[in-house]
Formats: structure tokens, C-alpha cells, sequence
């Protein structure tokens, strides 16, 4: 029998005087394990604790949750190498942290320290450990971040277990699972991953201090958060101000104690994501990489900038553009902003199926509650999630500069642990009218609005947008009515309102895992869904395939099957060494144009072609058998193998050979590092081997004077050329005569 949490407590009886005589012991204090269990508590070994979980669950309860885990790392393990390197500019950097220990703290590019990625290092490094450990390879490089997948999943369902029941906890974590981007992401190498785990660490955390007003939780809540920080730097500060708002208002302590607390947890949330800052920043910049996405070559520049406010205003000094801006729904390279966009035709498939019942959940658990007291840990799960819900969505919604749709990861958690919630509690009050109406409504909504979700790609199972529409209609009618159906319709009226509301979600995220994705911009679902960047590969099939992998790639997705040929040509290919072929899709043939979101274009250009334009900024170079090793011949004689500009562009050449290559700019080759003085002085010294023509922007971010091109027309200017099929390379060690 479920206790209602918000009656009213009895007062206590005055006690009597006690007896003359010797003080009675105290009664034992009260056990909440189940009878019959007691005497076997403490003698129960490890794996039967385990497998058997709380004494007063359910014997359903621990298996379903250990099958739910085992579940989970199936799927997102199955298929996993299809995707190769994935993204070739973090599986670069990854590459270098496991050469160079100093590669790996500062999230290098190249073993060589020219240049990091344009985010602090904390997510590669458990990817830099594992390739460390078994050598560089897919799954290497992509299964912690499966292992982060598991792991979220397994932090949110004890989130939410601890305040509901077993079913609210599985039911989050399903959610979670087979939600479309969050298998895309929990098999990606991008930062994300890590960030969803933390951010729902974070949550579990406060959840547990609101309890009973511990520090340490909240301490550890601020640990979290200083991780995040370092895993995607602002990006993990969203949800900071409803939480502390609400453990100011919630917690069960003095009002004095609580804001001491949260003191502590700011602290906790300098130390742990200050740390590694304070080291960059004061470390000599002379010994140290260069902070790529920087202008200034510091972090703090890169955290308040290009990766902060930039985002939102879309000021990004260094990007390829910023978005539409303010709330009126314009947009550009970005696609457009305003409350719609979550819902929109290039987002909505990637996070929103089940958004609306979300919302829907989260207003009824608000009334379920609404007359609790001002300590109670039901409603503040249910403000805690919800608030963490909408203060992302709504930046995301109207954030004007880059924005990309797998950033909605970072949303899953908190909709799943709404859905658990929300459906478990509003089920136990279902013989009030208004809690099976708001199941019904919710029910009806999540299937329209997958059948508007599944319209979007119809040539992809056009059967099941009815069946998700009809059925959805038919459970949420049953819902309505669940008071007066017997016990059999009543759980046959259930199973079919969650056939119909996952069945969307479930379809998308089969046909992720069975895809493979690279490059830069990728998008979970069917090579249809997801309008920015062109498909799922998102702006081209682009990456960089470890040997032995062998893909077609369909609408910027690599798919398992035929392998075709290939020229072993350097254009803003796939990346691929030879044997690695692929097959443009929509993106269209060698020489097209490349896709930019919202429907702009960019020539792939560049100097001398090959990897240049926005094809090499997102997905750099295909890479032939000669070129391989025309980069590999006396390569440990030098510190960089090559140069070249643009991340992706010297990422690809750099997996191909596992030899250190310097990106010139940084990602978008926009950067100004290294200064053409400095470039000549590495040159001077014998230190950079061949320069890579092409790649990045050509230089044309940092227009005709920018660094990037100084370089390029130096080169042009002073240095043999050397021609492999369509490959142009200079020998920097060969003047011209």
C-alpha cells in the first residue's frame, strides 16, 4: 500500500512521567526490510545484494533494472565501428593524448602541442586512457562513451527510484535509452556524452541533499558541475540557478545553514572545473599548445567568448556565422530560433517525441503536490527536473550563434525523468478524474505528435505513423475511462498508450545504431530526418574510417554494404584511407557544393583543392595509399609530419599515419596560430616536413590577410611542389630553385 506523502502528521502525545526506577531500554529502531529478510541482512554476500537490490523491493525489481543496463550497452555497442573514427577532430586529439601525456592535459590536437580543440580536454581524456590501453581503434576511441551512456541511464533511474517506485525508475530509463539522440550521442566521441552524465550526477545529487539537508551532497553536486565545466565549459552552468533557487527555498535546515551550503557547492564547482583553468592560464604560453577557438590564445577568452556569450548572441569571433537572432524566428546558418524550435523540422526528430507528455507530466505532478509541505522531496524531484528542462530548452531555443541539433542530448535526462514520474504518479491517482484525463491527453498528444514526427520522413515506414496514431488515440481513450474498466482492459489500455508513444522513438533510434555517422554535424533517424547539415551524417559523409572499416555512405550516413571504389582522392571526401570507400548521397558528388544548416552552401575550395572549402572544415580528406606514405617517409626525423590548415583537414592525415600533423587555425583555420613568423621559424628549425594544400576555410574566415593564408601563399611562393594523384603537398625541406 502506497503512503500518501502529503498527509497531515499526528501530533504526538505528551508523554507521561516515567517510573520509579532503573531508565527502560529503547525500543529497537524501526526496520524497513521486508519480514522474513531480516535475519539474512547481514549475512547476504555481494551478489545477492546486487542482484536482490532494497529488501522492500519487489523481486522483479533489481533483475529488470540489471536487464535494463545490459539492454542499453547492447544497443548502443551494436553496429558501433560502422562509425570509424567518428569525429576525426576530437579521435585526433584522443590519438595525441595517448602518444603525449602533455597532449593529453591540455586536449591537444597533435602529439606535437601546435594547438587544442576548441573545448577543455576533460572529455577525451577517458577516451585518450582507453586508446592508451588498447591501441587506437573505433571501438577504443567510442566505447566510454557507451559506457557514459550506461552509466546515465543507471544514475537517473536511481534518481528517480529513490523518491518513486521501481516502475518510475525503469520507465526514466528506457526513455532515456531509446531516445533518438541519446543513442546517437552515447556512440559519438563529441563532448556530450560526458556532459548528460554529469548534468544528471548533478541532479541525483541535490535530490539527495533536499532530503535531508546533507552538505556533502551538495558538495558533490558542485563536483559535478565543475567536471561539466570541463567537459563543455558554460553549457554545464544552465541549470544552476533553479537548482540553487530551489534548495534555497526546499531543503529541510535553517535558512542561514542553507545559503552556507550552497556557498560550499559554488566552491566545490571553482575547485573542480578551476583547477585545470588556473594551470593554463598561468603555465607560460610560450610551453604550452596554443588554445584553439581562442583570438588571444587564452581559455578564458574561449570560455566568455566564442564557446559562451558568442553562442547566445552569436557574436563568435572565428566562427563560420552565427543564427537567426532574437525571439521572431529568424534564422541562418543555424536554422531559426524562437519557442518552436525544439519542435522544429531540423530538431524535433532528435529530442521532442515525447517533450509535450513531458510538460504535460511535469504541470500534473506540480498539482499532485501543490499542497505539500515546503520540504517535500516529491515536488522538488518534479521541480528539479522540470526546471532543468526548460532553462536548457529555452536557451537552446533562443540561442543565436552555432547550435547544432545533438546538443539536445543534453534535454534527455530530464524528459525521461519527467515521463517516469509523471505517469507512475498520476497512474496511482487514477480514479481521480483529472489524473486520468491528463494521462489521456498525454497519451493523445505524444501519438499526434509522432505522427507528425514520422509525416516528416515518409518514405521511412509509412505504415507506422497510423498505427502510432491510432493506437495512441485508442489507449488514450482507454486512460480516460481507466476508473470504470476492469483490471485486464485497464493494463491492455497501458500497454498500448507505450506501444504507441515509443514507438516513434524506437524506429529512430534502430535505424541510428544501424547507420554509421562522422564528421562534424550528424543527426540521429533516418537519412531524411534532421534538416540541418543534410542528414544524419550532417554536412557530407565525412571522417575518417579506421583501417579495415568499409561503409557506404547515404544521405551523409556511412551504412554497412557494398563497398565502392575509390581514386584515392584528396577533395573533401570521406576521409577514408584507401579501401575505405564511400558514396556521397545527398550531398551530392565530388565538386558540389557543401551543405551548410539551414540550406546555405560553400564550394569546397581551396588552395590547390582537396579538403578545402566547408567540406574540409567539417569532415576533412580523403586519404590515398601514396599520400599515406609519402607523410610517413622520415616522419620521426620531425615534430610535425605536415601541416595543414584546418582541424579536420590535419585530423584526417594525422589518423591515417599516426603521425603528429598541425592544424594552422584550429578548427575552422581561423585562428592565428602560428603566426607566419612562427611558422617560418618551425620551418627554419626543421621541424614541419610537407605543408597539405587546402583545408579549413582556405584562410578565408580570417579574410585575404589572415594568418591561415599568409601561410598558404608563403608556401606557395618558396616550396616545391609535390603531386599524389590530386593531392597537393609541399616539401618544406625542397626550395624552390
Amino acid at each position: 500500500m502506497t503512503t500518501n506523502p502529503h498527509a497531515p502528521v499526528p501530533s504526538p502525545a505528551l508523554p507521561s512521567a516515567p517510573p520509579p526506577g532503573p531508565t527502560p531500554a529503547p525500543p529497537p529502531a524501526p526496520s524497513h526490510t521486508a519480514p522474513g529478510e531480516r535475519a539474512h541482512r547481514g549475512t547476504r554476500t555481494l551478489p545477492a545484494r546486487l542482484w536482490r537490490g532494497r529488501p522492500d523491493d519487489p523481486r522483479w525489481a533489481r533483475p529488470a533494472f540489471l536487464g535494463l543496463l545490459l539492454a542499453t550497452a547492447v544497443l548502443y555497442l551494436w553496429n558501433l565501428s560502422a562509425s570509424g573514427y567518428a569525429n576525426s577532430f576530437y579521435s585526433a586529439a584522443v590519438q595525441a593524448g595517448s602518444q603525449s601525456w602533455k597532449a593529453m592535459f591540455f586536449g591537444s590536437l597533435d602529439a606535437g602541442n601546435a594547438i587544442t580543440v576548441d573545448k577543455p580536454p576533460a572529455a577525451l581524456w577517458p577516451m585518450a586512457l582507453s586508446v592508451r590501453l588498447f591501441g587506437l581503434n573505433s571501438w577504443a576511441v567510442l566505447a566510454p562513451q557507451v559506457l557514459m551512456g550506461v552509466a546515465t541511464v543507471g544514475v537517473l533511474h536511481a534518481a528517480v527510484r529513490r523518491r518513486f517506485s521501481p516502475a518510475a525508475g525503469l520507465i526514466a530509463g528506457a526513455v532515456l535509452a531509446l531516445t533518438p539522440v541519446a543513442a546517437l550521442m552515447f556512440r559519438f566521441n563529441n563532448p556530450d556524452a560526458l556532459l548528460a552524465l554529469l548534468m544528471t550526477v548533478t541532479v541525483y545529487c541535490v535530490l539527495r541533499a533536499l532530503e535531508h539537508g546533507r552538505t556533502k551532497w551538495l558538495v558533490w553536486a558542485g563536483v559535478a558541475v565543475g567536471l561539466a565545466f570541463l567537459a563543455k565549459t558554460l553549457q554545464a552552468f544552465l541549470i544552476l540557478p533553479p537548482l540553487a533557487v530551489l534548495y534555497a527555498v526546499c531543503a529541510p535546515v535553517r535558512l542561514r545553514k542553507r545559503f552556507g551550503q550552497l556557498a560550499l557547492s559554488g566552491l566545490a564547482v571553482i575547485v573542480a572545473g578551476g583547477w585545470w583553468v588556473a594551470i593554463v592560464e598561468l603555465w607560460p604560453a610560450s610551453s604550452r599548445p596554443y588554445i584553439g577557438g581562442s583570438q588571444n590564445n587564452s581559455f578564458l577568452e574561449l570560455t566568455f567568448g566564442y564557446n559562451g556569450l558568442g553562442r547566445i548572441n552569436g557574436e563568435e569571433t572565428g566562427s563560420v556565422g552565427g543564427g537567426g537572432g532574437g525571439g521572431g524566428g529568424g534564422g541562418m546558418q543555424w536554422g531559426e530560433t524562437g519557442l518552436g524550435r525544439m519542435f522544429n523540422s531540423e530538431v524535433g526528430s532528435q529530442i521532442s517525441w515525447l517533450l509535450p507528455a513531458a510538460l504535460i507530466l511535469l504541470v500534473g505532478g506540480t498539482l499532485h503536490t501543490w499542497k505539500g509541505r515546503r520540504t517535500d522531496t516529491v515536488r522538488s524531484a518534479f521541480v528539479a527536473w522540470g526546471s532543468a528542462l526548460l532553462m536548457t530548452a529555452a536557451v537552446f531555443s533562443f540561442m543565436a550563434g552555432i547550435f547544432h541539433q545533438y546538443y539536445t542530448v543534453a534535454l534527455a535526462p530530464y524528459i525521461a525523468a519527467l515521463i517516469g514520474m509523471g505517469a507512475t504518479v498520476l497512474w496511482e491517482e487514477r480514479a481521480k478524474w483529472w489524473a486520468s484525463a491528463l494521462l489521456g491527453v498525454a497519451v493523445a498528444g505524444t501519438a499526434w505528435w509522432g505522427y507528425v514526427l514520422l509525416g516528416r520522413t515518409p518514405d521511412y515506414l509509412p505504415w507506422l505513423r497510423w498505427a502510432v496514431l491510432v493506437g495512441g488515440l485508442v489507449g488514450a481513450l482507454g486512460l480516460l475511462l481507466v476508473a470504470r474498466l476492469g483490471r485486464q482492459l485497464a493494463l491492455a489500455a497501458v500497454v498500448l498508450s507505450l506501444a504507441a508513444s515509443m514507438a516513434g522513438p524506437v524506429a529512430y533510434t534502430l535505424s541510428t545504431v544501424n547507420s554509421a555517422h562522422t564528421g562534424s554535424i550528424v543527426t540521429a533517424g533516418p537519412a531524411s530526418a534532421g534538416g540541418m547539415g543534410g542528414g544524419p551524417g550532417g554536412g557530407g559523409p565525412g571522417g575518417v574510417q579506421p583501417p579495415g572499416q568499409n561503409g557506404q555512405a547515404q544521405n551523409g550516413q556511412a551504412q554497412n554494404g557494398q563497398q565502392p571504389p575509390t581514386g584515392g582522392q584528396n577533395g573533401g571526401g570521406t576521409g577514408r584511407p584507401p579501401g575505405q570507400g564511400s558514396q556521397q548521397g545527398q550531398q551530392g558528388q565530388q565538386g558540389q557544393q557543401g551543405a551548410l544548416p539551414g540550406g546555405r552552401t560553400a564550394e569546397r575550395g581551396g588552395m590547390g583543392g582537396g579538403g578545402g572549402g566547408m567540406g574540409g572544415l567539417l569532415d576533412g580528406a580523403q586519404v590515398s595509399a601514396k599520400a599515406k606514405k609519402l607523410l610517413e617517409t622520415d616522419a620521426e626525423e620531425y615534430t610535425w609530419a605536415a601541416a595543414a590548415i584546418g582541424s579536420q583537414n590535419a585530423a584526417s592525415y594525422q589518423l591515417a599515419t599516426g603521425d603528429p600533423v598541425m592544424a594552422i587555425g584550429g578548427f575552422n583555420g581561423s585562428d592565428p596560430s602560428p603566426t607566419l613568423a612562427q611558422f617560418k621559424q618551425y620551418v627554419e628549425d626543421g621541424k614541419v616536413h610537407y605543408f597539405i594544400s587546402g583545408g579549413g576555410m582556405g584562410g578565408g574566415m580570417a579574410g585575404d590577410s589572415g594568418t591561415s593564408s599568409k601561410i598558404s601563399s608563403w608556401v606557395a611562393d618558396t616550396f616545391e611542389k609535390v603531386t599524389v594523384g590530386s593531392a597537393t603537398f609541399y616539401d618544406l625541406t625542397q626550395p624552390k630553385s
